[in-house]
Parts: C-alpha cells; structure tokens; sequence
C-alpha cells in the first residue's frame, strides 16, 4: 500500500462526535463514537524518460490529494467498531471503504472493497521510506499478488498468539467475485458469462523479537473460456513470503513471488513485445531486496532492487525464452511534524517485460502535508 497515503492519516484531527451510533445499536448497549477526518496532500515535481520504443522525455507539476472519514465506537463487552471511506483525488468518487469489528478475544472482522483484505499486509514487505516501487511504475507484478480479492470481501484476523516468545497473527479471506472491482449495497454480479468466480487467501504473520515473516497465498476461480491461442485456462494461484529485521537505526528486507494467472498458451507473446498480467500466458516470479537507515529522527533513506522473471510456458517447439524486468529505486525522506520533503530516483530495465522497450528513468520530488 501507498506508504506516504498511510503518513496522511496519521495525525487525526477529531471533528464529530456521533452520539447517534449509540442509539442505532438496537437491543446493544455502546458507548458514544466519534467520527475522525484525516487527510492530506502532496505537491510534485517529476521528470524523467518514459519506458517505450519512442523514449520519451517529460516533466510535470502535480498535487495529490487525500481526504478519508473514520467513524468509531465501543460496545459495553469491549467489542470496537470501526467503519471507514476514503475519497479520490477528485473527490467525487472512492477509492476505498470497508467496515471492521474488533472483539476483545476472537480476533476482528472487516468487510470491504480496496482496503483491509490481507494481501495489503504481505505484498512488497521491504523496507522502504517513501513509496513502494509499485506506486512509481505499474509494471511491478509482486504489488498484484492476491489484489483480485479487493472486490467486497470478508477477512477475518486472528488475535495475537504467543508461542515460543514468538507472535502469530492469522489473516484469512474470502470474496464471493473476486473480480478486483466494487459494488454498492447489495450489488450483486451476474452470473452468466463470468471472467472470475470465488476468491479465497490466507496468510501468517510471525514476529520473534526483531525479526518479522510473513507468508501469504491466494487463488480464484477462472471462468471464463480461452482466449485465441490459449491451450487451457486453469484456477489462478498467487504467493508470495517476506522476512524484515530490524537493527539499531537500519532495516533490510527480502521477498519472493509467484503469480500464475491460469492461463497457457501455445503461441507465447514473443520477448519483443510488452505482457500484460492474467491475459498473457505464463507465469512470473521474483524477488525484492530494500535497505532503510534512519539517520536521524527526520532524516532516512532507502534503497530497494526488483528482479522478476516472465516465463512464456511455451509449448511449442520454438520455445520462448524468459525475459527479466529489473527495477533499482533510492528514497530520501525528511520530515518536520506535518510536513514532509521526499524524493526517488527510479530506473527500470525491460519494463513490461518488452526486451525491445527502453529503459525508464524518473526522478519526483514532493512536498507532504498532512493533517
């Protein structure tokens, strides 16, 4: 997830406090809620060489802006509520909601769509002090690991359980379409002439001192029929597993993926050509490495490498060969209560996994304002 969006909500400024949640409990009693408004805004400056045979050159000035609303409550056995909407940078329209309810012994429910299922907890788990790569080029396949499930899900986590002096947390999910989009109230998807049917995920979060390890997999029905030179369509299957630790001023990480959408195909799309994600054949793997010191308590810097492999699985007798897209990216982030000056330097090798394509350069820098 978009790690300076996390930084907006940070300071929560308290704005209403919704004494009419109590009363709409019916036949529960609760104490009075609250509803929070967090937000904030970014102001760029980005330039670079885009990734494509044409190389092209561009600069841009830009702001992004975020406003998410959080309402809250408590009932007398301890159970919390939380229901929450976040805007678009438009703001008419949302990009995510969900509503979640925490009991004190058996873990907590949250229903929603983009936010809360619990790939967000596992996918590109390195440490990084600005944005995850992903959020810099969409080309990135380990931030797609189990993003299918984003569309009106339940996810169910675990209380924490002590073994060991070790931590475990439980995350499990289900989405009735797991189609990565969102319906209103009620809303129900047709069935006939489906792409996607049930999603289903799982996942184990270990922390044992200053070691943290996670490991995640999700898998969804395909429906749909193959498409021109598709050999079979089969379920999807996503995993990916991370470790992170933490020493003194200084944070590394590792990850590994594997997204197999489902899909064979004896005509592979040859290494010239860019793949597109669940509708070319094959399957793709890889690994992200990411270093974090903190130099002081407003100075870190971040430096993260890629590495992910498209594998044609091509069946015929001319077989296609692997083509890697690599990605280095540094960050440098200084923060001054709620205000924040950042900046990357990203380069991407092969990008969309196109051989012919040229390599990406971009460079942002931001200033951060949050409230």
């Amino acid at each position: 997830m978009n790690t300076n969006k996390k930084e907006y909500f940070m300071n929560k400024f308290k704005k209403v406090g919704l004494t009419a949640l109590a009363s709409s409990l019916v036949a529960v009693s609760a104490h009075a809620g609250e509803l929070t408004v967090t937000g904030g805004a970014n102001a760029t400056y980005k330039w670079g060489t885009a990734g494509s045979t044409s190389n092209t050159t561009g600069k841009a000035i830009g702001v992004d802006k975020d406003v998410a609303f959080t309402g809250s409550g408590e009932l007398d056995n301890g159970t919390t509520f939380t229901i929450a909407t976040a805007t678009t940078d438009s703001q008419t329209d949302l990009t995510s909601g969900y509503l979640s309810i925490s009991t004190p012994s058996f873990g907590s429910f949250l229903l929603g769509h983009h936010s809360g299922a619990a790939h967000y907890k596992y996918d590109e788990e390195v440490p990084q002090v600005y944005e995850q790569i992903s959020d810099i080029t969409a080309t990135v396949t380990q931030n797609k690991v189990g993003d299918f499930m984003d569309n009106n899900h339940i996810t169910y986590t675990s209380p924490t359980l002590e073994f060991g002096g070790a931590s475990v947390t439980l995350d499990i999910g289900y989405a009735s379409d797991a189609n990565d989009t969102e319906t209103g109230d009620g809303g129900v998807a047709k069935t006939a002439h489906k792409t996607y049917g049930t999603g289903q995920e799982a996942g184990i979060t270990i922390v044992y001192d200053a070691l943290k390890v996670g490991v995640y997999g999700a898998t969804r029905e395909n429906l749909g029929s193959p498409a021109a030179g598709s050999d079979s369509v089969r379920d999807e299957f996503n995993g990916v597993w991370y470790a992170k630790y933490n020493f003194g001023p200084v944070s590394i990480g590792y990850s590994e993926f594997y997204v197999d959408a489902g899909v064979t195909e004896s005509d592979a799309v040859a290494t010239s050509a860019a793949k597109t994600l669940r509708t070319s054949g094959g399957f793709t793997e890889g690994n992200q490495i990411g270093i974090a010191f903190n130099v002081n308590d407003n100075l870190s810097v971040s430096y993260t490498e890629s590495t992910e492999t498209y594998d044609a699985q091509d069946n015929a007798s001319t077989a296609i060969a692997d083509v890697d897209q690599k990605i280095d990216a540094l960050q440098v982030a200084y923060s001054m209560g709620g205000m924040s000056i950042k900046a990357y330097q990203m380069e991407v090798e092969n990008p969309a996994f196109d051989e012919d394509a040229s390599d990406s350069k971009v460079t942002e820098i931001a200033l951060g304002l949050a409230f």
